[in-house]
């Protein structure tokens, strides 16, 4: 007899990007590369596929778009990946709406924050995030993404 595989729906990550990063590729490459932002929801996106996941990415530049994101995540996503850039060293309407929602966060950055000026050592994010990658440049988005999907996979089962 064949075995039956049952088909399950695919994951949903919401991929939050926070201000300024709508200048990757131009800002600072010597800090944070040439890789645009566009390139690296492409980057995503194309792994979502792979992985049977629908990806959706937001950048803004403003806190409460990023805020309302986050609380409509609760019926649009099974997981969010969040570089929250600056605000993640300010803001705690970003880190509670975190905690508000039933949605586990990845919080991700493309410089390791520890090398970088000491305000920047902080996160408001972290104590609320199921994980964290810095460091690896574009690199963290993906790194970042595997490891959620890797926790939303675990507690499907």
């Amino acid at each position: 007899m064949a075995s039956r595989r049952v088909a399950t729906r695919a994951l949903r990550v919401l991929v939050l990007h926070g201000p300024n990063l709508n200048l990757l590729g131009t800002r600072e490459p010597e800090l944070y590369g040439t890789t645009t932002l566009l390139q690296i929801d492409a980057k995503l996106a194309a792994a979502g596929k792979r992985e049977n996941v629908r990806v959706t990415s937001v950048q803004s530049n403003h806190e409460g778009v990023l805020v309302d994101r986050i609380q409509d995540a609760r019926s649009t996503a099974d997981g969010i990946l969040i570089n929250a850039a600056a605000y993640t060293h300010t803001s705690v309407a970003i880190r509670d709406a975190l905690s508000a929602v039933p949605v586990p966060a990845v919080e991700i950055h493309l410089t390791n924050l520890h090398r970088r000026e000491e305000f920047r050592h902080h996160s408001h994010l972290a104590g609320v995030v199921v994980g964290r990658v810095e460091g690896f440049g574009s690199e963290s988005y993906l790194l970042g993404f595997q490891g959620l999907i890797s926790l939303l996979r675990a507690r499907q089962r």
